[in-house]
């Protein structure tokens, strides 16, 4: 609840806060109110918001305004422009593919490191979560034998324990001709695990739980635990595992400068000179020019 809502509900509790519109609160005797004699037709409650316990109209919200919304943004990384990252933005090649499963609430966070995967992997795959059906694009791909799928979960919990497999099965894909693809369930780890057990349409793949002694290095949200990783850092793990090792360093000096670039911008502070994960990225882009 956002400090308006608070403080809009704590008003309308006290029967002494009649809308001023109406009656003017500092002369009425707030014993003597009777809450169903105040005058509401003259409202419209369609385009104001009403307490549903008193029924008394509440002042339109204003407009919301999040954290960073006043921040100048560069309109393709959507960093702040002091630390732009579309400088050491590189490709990569890899045989494995990733596939984000996206919850609705992470597109909106400039802070999500799943887009940086689909930056440095241009063949990976962006999906966005619906609980009761598949996106249809996802659907058609799930059915295509041409790729193995692996939904990565954590093995601890023992009612699918006869779908985990280790990164063996990976290989084994590859050795059959076909393309290994690592279904990363994007969002918090409260989010990722209602996103595991409310995708019926997952049910059939097996999952793959990332074992890695890597701590997390993300730094612009805290997690509950050290050991768990941001989505870009499982995806450089697995890439990493899987034997995509270029792709992998790439992603990771990517992520590092966004994690550092990131991290700087909010104490308005540009990143001179360059770090070594920087000074990497910025070669490989003259290699290609």
């Amino acid at each position: 609840m956002s400090a308006i809502d608070s403080a809009a509900n704590k008003s309308t509790d006290n029967k002494s806060s009649v809308d001023m519109g109406l009656v003017d609160k500092d002369s009425v005797d707030k014993d003597s109110v009777d809450k169903n004699s105040v005058d509401t037709g003259s409202v419209d409650t369609g385009s104001v918001d009403t307490d549903s316990a008193v029924e008394y109209p509440r002042p339109p919200r204003r407009e919301f305004k999040a954290r960073g919304s006043f921040v100048t943004r560069c309109e393709h990384c959507q960093l702040p422009v002091i630390n732009c990252l579309c400088p050491y933005q590189v490709t990569a090649k890899s045989h494995a593919q990733v596939w984000l499963l996206t919850h609705p609430l992470e597109h909106f966070k400039p802070t999500n490191t799943g887009r940086l995967i689909r930056d440095v992997l241009p063949a990976t795959q962006l999906f966005t979560w619906y609980r009761t059906a598949p996106d249809a694009q996802l659907a058609a791909l799930l059915e295509d034998h041409r790729y193995a799928p692996f939904v990565i979960f954590p093995d601890d919990q023992p009612d699918y324990a006869e779908r985990v497999v280790d990164m063996s099965a990976v290989h084994a894909a590859t050795e059959s001709a076909r393309i290994p693809v690592f279904i990363i369930l994007d969002g918090t780890w409260r989010q990722a695990r209602r996103m595991f057990r409310k995708s019926a349409y997952l049910d059939a793949l097996p999952v793959l739980p990332l074992k890695t002694e890597r701590e997390t290095r993300y730094r612009l949200r805290k997690p509950a635990s050290a050991a768990h990783l941001c989505t870009a850092e499982v995806a450089i793990e697995l890439l990493r595992q899987g034997g995509d090792t270029s792709a992998a360093n790439r992603l990771d000096d990517y992520f590092e400068v966004f994690n550092d670039s990131y991290a700087a911008s909010r104490l308005h502070h540009k990143i001179d000179p360059p770090t070594a994960a920087m000074r990497r990225l910025l070669a490989l882009n003259e290699q290609r020019v």
